[in-house]
């Protein structure tokens, strides 16, 4: 029995040997995933907080080249070759560090990343791309560091550092027009009513090949007659055109069939399109 209460005492001694003990990171990691157009767009940081200290000038030195965050590099990755600063940067991930200043900041994509701060030793061939943005104030203050993706659009965004009272954004550009046409002419070797009206609807939000748009929204709504949501974006493209008559008959159309549908939605955005196409 002795011996029984030994060994199990031993082993439970084992057991709180090896637990790992759990805190909070000072500064915890982060992931921003963010499809910007046709392209996906990753960033993952580590988040320094304020703690009563002063950051721009003190904490992070101007003119001192800072690891944007803490711990291991900042990285953002892309899917497709994207445009920051009229240069390309290739498909792939960069290290993200800065220069800040109290007017501005020095953004470089750095093509290694596998450092713990910034590099031992910097070599200016692995600035993929670099550019200087305005530094501006920003309201309210940020407690802790923070990246965004703001501004999104089809064809772009922009990268957001934002800490204390200071924001600094990074424009960039992506490939969404190259890839939707790509993928519009290949669907359209056996198009479906919803094909029509994605390339329809495309060419519109862009203001391109609009002939085409009114060709392809015809198509969808020929094979979906029902689809009030196809012939509200007919009327948009009938009106964009010039054809206010061609419009106004779309949009009556789709009323009609959002009515039917219950989609109180699309109801309205008809109603206030004929108010202002004076037809109602």
């Amino acid at each position: 029995m002795l011996k029984r209460t030994l060994l199990i005492l031993a082993l439970s001694a084992g057991f709180i040997g090896v637990a790992q003990m759990q805190t909070p990171a000072p500064s915890p990691g982060s992931t921003l995933e963010q499809m910007v157009g046709l392209t996906e767009v990753t960033v993952n940081y580590s988040r320094p907080s304020m703690k009563g200290r002063t950051v721009f000038g003190n904490l992070v030195p101007y003119g001192k080249l800072w690891r944007t965050g803490a711990n291991a590099n900042t990285t953002v990755s892309f899917s497709d070759d994207v445009t920051v600063g009229g240069k390309t940067l290739k498909a792939g991930t960069y290290a993200v560090f800065t220069k800040p200043n109290a007017d501005k900041w020095e953004v470089l994509f750095y093509s290694d990343t596998n450092n713990w701060g910034t590099p031992a030793k910097w070599e200016d061939g692995k600035v993929a791309a670099s550019i200087t943005v305005p530094s501006v104030k920003a309201s309210p203050t940020a407690e802790t560091f923070t990246i965004t993706l703001d501004n999104l659009h089809n064809n772009g965004g922009t990268l957001g550092m934002w800490w204390e009272n200071t924001y600094a954004g990074v424009p960039f550009e992506v490939p969404t027009k190259a890839k939707a046409m790509e993928s519009i002419e290949a669907a359209m070797a056996g198009p479906t009513a919803n094909d029509y009206y994605g390339a329809a609807s495309y060419y519109f939000q862009e203001g391109i090949e609009m002939e085409k748009a009114k060709e392809y929204v015809d198509q969808a709504v020929a094979m979906n007659p029902e689809a009030f949501w196809m012939m509200r974006q007919q009327s948009l493209i009938y009106a964009k055109m010039g054809d206010k008559d061609g419009a106004i008959a779309a949009a009556k159309k789709s009323l009609a069939a959002a009515e039917k549908a219950g989609n109180a939605d699309y109801v309205k955005m008809n109603k206030d399109s004929l108010k202002e196409w004076g037809a109602m």
